[in-house]
């Protein structure tokens, strides 16, 4: 006696295969909406810092970081927040440990205009941007990350270990669309000072991502 054979029909099959693709859909919808949040937040980031200044210079008359009279106007000892050389510049390395762009982030939430740590020593005093690189601020002279082309403006917001599909995502969001020119531009990984073009931007590798203002 033959034993009857069992198996999926067609219609079992092409059922599967519908859920299948529902489900790897789901997923690659979550991601994108995952990715376009960290754009967004990323993009936060480069608005934010502006508006920081702005409201200092709007109360002290100074630049954060640079404010000589730091300690007396936002009433707090000198080992608490370090009086800059008042020179109208916020001198140093965006990504500095000391210094007048190091001092920023401590101005600032003195001020009551950004949370975060005050206390220099914190792990935390220095600021993360959504996907964990480095955020910080310098001048667009010869501090500035990029040189050519140079960015304009007086100030440059930097955020660091920002992946390539993000690096361009921003730039088409709140530039040109190219990250070698305009106002916000994408660091080289290996040429000093040097922004790259887009078609050169590889999507899984990281870059630090620089905006003038």
């Amino acid at each position: 006696m033959k034993q009857k054979q069992s198996g999926f029909t067609l219609i079992e099959i092409a059922i599967v295969l519908v859920i299948i693709g529902l489900l790897l859909g789901g997923v690659l919808k979550g991601q994108e909406l995952i990715n376009s949040a960290k754009v967004k937040n990323l993009a936060t980031d480069f608005k934010n810092i502006p508006v920081y200044i702005y409201g200092y210079q709007d109360k002290f008359r100074a630049l954060p970081g640079d404010d000589s009279l730091a300690p007396s106007h936002l009433g707090v000892a000198s080992s608490v927040a370090a009086a800059g050389n008042g020179n109208g510049v916020i001198n140093g390395a965006w990504n500095a440990s000391s210094g007048e762009t190091f001092s920023f982030w401590g101005h600032v939430r003195l001020a009551g205009l950004a949370a975060g740590a005050t206390d220099t020593g914190a792990l935390e005093y220095l600021p993360k941007n959504a996907v964990g690189g480095n955020l910080g601020i310098t001048n667009s002279g010869t501090d500035s990350p990029i040189q050519t082309p140079a960015l304009k403006g007086s100030y440059v917001v930097c955020s660091g270990a920002i992946a390539g599909k993000f690096a361009k995502q921003l730039d088409i969001t709140l530039d040109d669309g190219n990250t070698a020119t305009g106002s916000m531009m994408t660091l080289h990984p290996t040429t000093a000072t040097t922004a790259i073009a887009t078609d050169s931007v590889v999507d899984d590798t990281t870059y630090t991502v620089c905006m003038g203002f």
